[in-house]
């Protein structure tokens, strides 16, 4: 079995400077002072992934990466030809062309960057059709799809991240798997909350974020989820509220999966 030391940063450094105590460093003394660490039940199984999950992770990753470049390269394109919001409509290659008509110093400099940019938008046409063709195979993507604001790489993100939703007992545990859960310090007297952990896969959180600001300002049907979230931004901001339903969805995506029954609006809704 795969082992690594449990716990926060904090509590971590206790093993490490358990080890660090002794006066010679050696295998046998390491060996014999990770054997205490397992004794004591400072550890805990650490989940490996299998190769089915590791692929669509490895194609998210490599889609989220060209996303990254692109926007760089568009965010420079605009600096350097001072792009601006003119000639609505159209798309941004376009516009960039349109501005570079009569600038052929600035030309000289945009155009290759533009080519370069179109090149990853169809680099990122291919993974899209990839990741298309992998949700349509995949009866679990399928069926967390029926969930408002869920789409084709929510869904695959949530899935390859999860990968077996036996390995939680509880659904409420995976809010706190992906790091939408609040820190807390407790002391003494002193006991508050902090921001959210963002521990665990940072691509997952994201896309389930994304989806809770689609429902909120997307959405057209009538759902008491919604409205549950309307009610936190209106009493904590929209920032509060967002994050509260994006850490809501990890919990409803895992009890659907977990029931394998389709998202009922008003059953879940209400539970919500």
């Amino acid at each position: 079995m795969n082992f690594a030391i449990s716990g926060s940063k904090s509590f971590v450094s206790m093993p490490r400077a358990a080890l660090k105590m002794q006066i010679n460093k050696t295998d046998q003394n390491d060996a014999e002072g990770l054997a205490q660490i397992v004794r004591t039940g400072w550890y805990r199984a650490v989940h490996v992934k299998s190769f089915d999950s590791h692929r669509p992770r490895a194609l998210l990753s490599a889609r989220s990466q060209l996303i990254g470049m692109t926007t760089r390269l568009s965010n420079h394109i605009r600096g350097v030809s001072r792009h601006s919001a003119a000639m609505r409509g159209l798309p941004f290659d376009r516009k960039v062309e349109a501005l570079l008509l009569n600038r052929s110093d600035v030309a000289l400099i945009v155009r290759p960057m533009l080519v370069a940019w179109r090149q990853l938008r169809e680099q990122i046409a291919v993974f899209d059709k990839a990741i298309r063709v992998l949700v349509r195979s995949n009866s679990a993507c399928r069926l967390l799809m029926s969930v408002p604001g869920i789409g084709v790489l929510s869904a695959l993100a949530y899935v390859s991240t999860v990968e077996d939703p036996a390995r939680f007992g509880r659904s409420r545990s995976v809010g706190a798997h992906l790091g939408l859960t609040p820190r807390q310090y407790q002391s003494g007297e002193v006991d508050r909350s902090g921001r959210i952990s963002r521990c665990g896969d940072t691509l997952a959180r994201t896309l389930l974020y994304e989806a809770a600001v689609v429902i909120l300002t997307r959405l057209k049907r009538a759902s008491s989820l919604k409205d549950w979230a309307c009610a936190i931004a209106r009493r904590s901001g929209n920032g509060k509220a967002r994050v509260a339903l994006a850490r809501k969805l990890s919990v409803i995506l895992h009890s659907v999966w977990r029931s394998g029954q389709p998202f009922r609006w008003s059953e879940h809704a209400n539970a919500a």
